[in-house]
C-alpha cells in the first residue's frame, strides 16, 4: 500500500542531491530547503531500511501461530481483556467496522509524517530527538519481529474475526503472500508510532490542539484490537519499548552535558 523501497531509495538520493546543490545557499529560503532536502533524505533512508529489512524477515507459519497462542495464554493469565470481546462492541456495525479498518490501514503513516514535517519546520531544536527516537523504536520493533507472532485474527477458532477480510479492506496478502508482515504483530509498529506523536505533540507544543494526538494515540489503541490485528500486548510492549528509549535518550543527554561541563576549564581568578 505503502512506498515500496526501491522508490524510496531513488527519492532518498534525488533529496540529497538537491540538499548538496543547496548547501551553501546564501538567502533563508534556500537554507531551508537543503536543510529540508537533507532531513528528507535521511527519512527515507531509515524508511527504505524498514521496508527492506520486513521484506527480508523470514516466514516461520508454524512458531508464528504457536507463539500467538502463548500470547493468547499469557493475557487470560494477567486477565487482560479479551480482544475478541473488543471486536464483538463493533462487528454489528459495518460502517464502524470500516471506519476502523481505514484507521488501521492509513492513518499511522500520515500522522507519523505530518509530527515530523511540524517539529521540523516549528520546532527544529527538538526534531533531532524525536526523530532519533522514531528510528530507534521502530528499529527495536523490527528487531522483535524476528521472533514471528500471529495476530488474533488469525485465530477464528479463538473466536476472532478478521475484521478487514470482511469487508475487502485488508492490506495483508493471502496466508503464504505477504506472511512475514502477518507473522509481525508483537509489537505493534502503529502503536508505537501513535506513542511517539502524542508524547512529543503534548511536550513540545502549548497549543489547545495537542490533545488531538493523545485522541490519535487512544483510537490507535481501540482499533488495533477491536480490527483484531494486534493483541492487547502488542501495544503495552510497543510502550514500553518507546518509555524505554525517551529514557535512554534523557540519560544520555545528562551524561553528555556531565562529560562537557568537566572539560570546561575552571576560570582563572583574577589577582588581587
Amino acid at each position: 500500500m505503502w512506498l515500496a523501497w526501491q522508490p524510496a531509495i531513488v527519492l532518498a538520493g534525488a533529496a540529497g542531491v538537491v540538499a548538496v546543490a543547496l548547501r551553501r545557499a546564501t538567502t533563508r529560503n534556500r537554507r531551508f530547503a537543503a536543510a529540508f532536502a537533507g532531513e528528507l533524505s535521511l527519512v527515507l533512508v531509515l524508511y527504505s531500511l524498514w521496508q527492506l529489512l520486513g521484506a527480508l524477515q523470514t516466514v516461520r507459519e508454524t512458531t508464528g501461530f504457536a507463539n500467538g497462542y502463548r500470547v493468547y495464554d499469557i493475557e487470560r493469565t494477567l486477565h487482560i481483556a479479551n480482544e475478541a470481546r473488543i471486536e464483538s462492541w463493533i462487528l454489528p456495525y459495518s460502517l464502524l467496522v470500516q471506519a476502523c479498518n481505514a484507521y488501521y490501514a492509513i492513518v499511522h503513516v500520515p500522522a507519523l509524517i505530518g509530527f515530523l514535517v511540524w517539529l521540523f519546520v516549528r520546532h527544529r531544536d527538538r526534531y533531532p530527538r524525536i526523530r532519533n527516537a522514531v528510528a530507534l523504536v521502530t528499529g527495536a520493533c523490527l528487531c522483535i519481529h524476528f521472533a514471528p507472532v500471529a495476530p488474533p485474527r488469525l485465530y477464528p477458532d479463538l473466536g476472532y474475526v478478521d475484521a478487514a477480510k470482511l469487508y475487502g479492506q485488508s492490506v495483508y496478502g493471502t496466508i503464504g503472500q505477504g506472511l512475514s508482515d502477518q507473522m509481525s504483530a508483537m509489537p505493534s509498529v502503529h502503536m508505537a508510532w501513535a506513542l511517539i506523536v502524542a508524547v512529543g505533540t503534548c511536550t513540545i507544543s502549548r497549543s489547545r490542539w495537542r490533545w488531538l494526538a493523545v485522541a490519535h494515540a487512544a483510537a490507535t489503541a481501540f482499533v488495533i484490537v477491536a480490527t483484531a490485528n494486534h493483541w492487547w500486548l502488542d501495544g503495552i510492549v510497543a510502550g514500553f519499548l518507546v518509555a524505554g528509549v525517551w529514557g535512554l535518550q534523557s540519560l544520555t543527554a545528562v551524561v553528555v552535558a556531565a562529560v562537557r561541563a568537566r572539560r570546561v576549564p575552571a576560570a582563572i581568578p583574577a589577582p588581587a
